[in-house]
């Protein structure tokens, strides 16, 4: 099992337009990717403006498959012009 933790800040004030583009994406990831047990955008309390996605993948190829994926490919340059800096990319073994 492979956990990712994707930390985004964006620019202030783009909150609602973000979190609309990221819906849509997450929406295509559940629909389309049956190796991603789980995809949750979630937004910091402690810092303002940061968001981090949750996702978990039954295994690297389902994880790799997914940075690959038409969607992935599609959704990143929507998403682009909200950030206020690069994505901060974690990836996690999962223990057994």
């Amino acid at each position: 099992m492979i956990g990712v933790i994707a930390t985004l800040k964006i620019h202030s004030g783009k909150a609602d337009e973000f979190e609309a583009v990221f819906r849509e994406m997450m929406a295509k990831v559940k629909a389309n990717e049956g190796g991603c047990l789980a995809y949750q955008l979630t937004k910091s309390r402690n810092e303002p403006d940061t968001y981090k996605v949750l996702e978990l993948y039954a295994n690297s190829q389902a994880h790799e498959a997914h940075g690959q994926s038409e969607h992935f490919r599609e959704m990143a340059p929507k998403l682009g012009p909200f950030l206020a800096a690069m994505p901060e990319i974690e990836v996690l073994d999962g223990v057994q």
